[in-house]
């Protein structure tokens, strides 16, 4: 059984790019899944427009926040960068398909 060893050069070079998509999952995909789910939030809690959007904003400074922590705790930083994407697409489906069935921002 042989294993194929790498260089030191090569390795390093996929820790920089690893920590990289780690650092754009983190910053701002993980600031834009917080706006998405804040939008979707937003638009689905019950009660007045007000309170629904303070809500909203405050759940998704955790989001942020989690977001952040995720990206690094992942096993990859291609799975970090991957989930957060989905999470992002979801909150973006349910705050278009909110808008096209209410018709109203």
């Amino acid at each position: 059984m042989s294993t194929k060893a790498t260089s030191p050069r090569v390795e390093a070079w996929r820790r920089r790019g690893d920590m990289t998509l780690r650092v754009i999952a983190a910053v701002p995909l993980g600031y834009a899944v917080g706006s998405l789910w804040a939008m979707a939030l937003a638009r689905l809690l019950p009660g007045d427009r007000a309170e629904a959007t303070v809500t909203a904003t405050l759940v998704a400074f955790a989001l942020c926040a989690f977001a952040a922590m995720w990206a690094f705790a992942a096993r990859s930083g291609w799975r970090a960068f991957w989930t957060l994407a989905l999470l992002g697409g979801l909150a973006g489906g349910i705050t278009w398909l909110s808008i096209a069935s209410t018709g109203r921002l």
